[in-house]
């Protein structure tokens, strides 16, 4: 098989219409452009957001805000989550990404107390919960805050 061999498969490629080869292609004349104006010309159109010298939208509403490129976005555990890690005595951030998919790339951790611990375990993050640090505890388990 060679590359000037390949083929589309039937029907999947549609026949392309001539432009501008006369009134009797059906795309004669004008080549489907209509008459004059900014579209029809050759290398005639606009900017994304342009609306023809109005003012354009993204200008004429209000601005507010900001965002901060430099924010820290925390990978967010409840206690009632760490039950799935039942064998295991030390949790980390590591280890909870491997188990749990979280849209974003979070580098930090930080634990909630929903829920209740069914085991002693020790767990590293960044930040708890004052209910999160009671729960693991009272499970018998360690807290240790990591620094960021």
């Amino acid at each position: 098989m060679l590359l000037n061999t390949l083929r589309a498969p039937r029907g999947a490629a549609k026949k392309k219409t001539r432009l501008g080869r006369g009134d009797a292609s059906g795309q004669g004349s004008t080549s489907g452009k209509g008459h004059k104006g900014q579209k029809a010309r050759s290398g005639g159109y606009h900017k994304v957001g342009y609306e023809g010298g109005q003012m354009p939208l993204a200008r004429r509403l209000p601005k507010r805000g900001f965002t901060n490129i430099f924010k820290t976005e925390y990978a967010v555990v409840n206690i009632a989550d760490l039950n799935m890690f039942a064998g295991t005595s030390e949790i980390d951030l590591a280890l909870i990404r491997k188990k749990m998919s979280f849209k974003r790339k979070l580098t930090q951790l930080k634990v909630l107390g929903n829920g209740d611990l069914q085991t002693a375990m020790t767990v590293k993050a960044a930040k708890f919960s004052k209910s999160a640090v009671e729960k693991i505890e009272k499970a018998g388990g360690k807290v240790v805050v990591v620094a960021s």
